[in-house]
């Protein structure tokens, strides 16, 4: 008797959580920002690509034999991904962002009155969408930069490291965006998540990670230690390898979505 209420009540919620997660299909193909965010994070990577491989191609003659010896063209192909990756945040943020935003929290959580399954079918939906587009784009930017590259200087699939870099950046984007997704549910405004992660990500880990006293710290960051895979050789100066990097970024994402469930519990909408 036990067995079959239990059996009972992981089919029910497994119905709802498919049910609200076509829910939240509806809210992000109806939303405007999810189009032009995700399109963005598609032109700006592969834009961005295309010059960083042209400008390395004309730039590699000059270069000085040290510089030459430690020219990677796996990690040159991940060059336009970091300016793309803002457009990329911005969509898990408004994810949940624009919901509070607009005042339809109330009516999605009268919609789907269990906040587990409500949080569950967001992050999913969310996480599930960014996976798509970074498997897209990080294809797209990497082959590109090989394209314009050219000749000598451009890597294959085949090369050492290459395939791993490749999965690696898919994982890195798509666990960024739901972290992103974890620290809105968290602080619930737009202005604020974006506020925080836009510096973080894109400026102020960048610069911690280049101070000799403080690089050993930052380099555990989330977006610094995801960013080590992007590499087709391990680096020399930092204690976390390709993998254990990636690690560490999947247990910021788990503390941040952990958080953001937290929150939407304990609130009243």
């Amino acid at each position: 008797m036990a067995a079959d209420v239990t059996t009972t009540a992981a089919g029910s919620s497994a119905t709802d959580l498919r049910a609200a997660m076509a829910f939240e299909w509806i809210k992000l193909r109806t939303l405007r920002s999810t189009v032009w965010n995700l399109g963005l994070f598609l032109v700006v990577s592969v834009a961005v690509a295309v010059l960083t491989g042209s400008v390395m191609r004309g730039a590699y003659d000059d270069m000085g034999a040290e510089s030459k010896a430690d020219f990677d063209a796996v990690a040159t192909g991940f060059g336009g991904l970091r300016l793309g990756l803002i457009a990329l945040v911005v969509f898990g943020v408004l994810t949940v962002t624009s919901e509070y935003a607009s005042g339809t929290i109330n009516s999605s959580l009268t919609a789907v009155p269990r906040r587990g399954v409500f949080y569950a079918a967001k992050v999913l939906t969310g996480t599930a969408t960014a996976f798509v587009a970074s498997v897209v784009v990080v294809a797209a930017g990497f082959f590109a930069t090989q394209l314009a590259l050219g000749g000598a200087l451009a890597a294959s699939v085949s090369d050492a490291g290459a395939v791993r870099a490749l999965v690696g950046a898919v994982l890195y984007t798509t666990l960024l965006c739901a972290f992103s997704i974890g620290l809105a549910a968290v602080l619930r405004s737009s202005a604020l998540t974006m506020g925080l992660l836009v510096p973080l990500f894109f400026m102020v880990s960048t610069i911690l990670n280049s101070l000799p006293g403080v690089r050993k710290f930052a380099q555990f960051l989330p977006d610094v230690a995801g960013s080590l895979i992007l590499s087709s050789r391990p680096p020399e100066d930092t204690v976390l390898t390709a993998w254990t990097g990636m690690a560490v970024l999947a247990a910021w994402t788990a503390l941040a979505l952990a958080l953001g469930y937290v929150a939407l519990r304990r609130r009243n909408s």
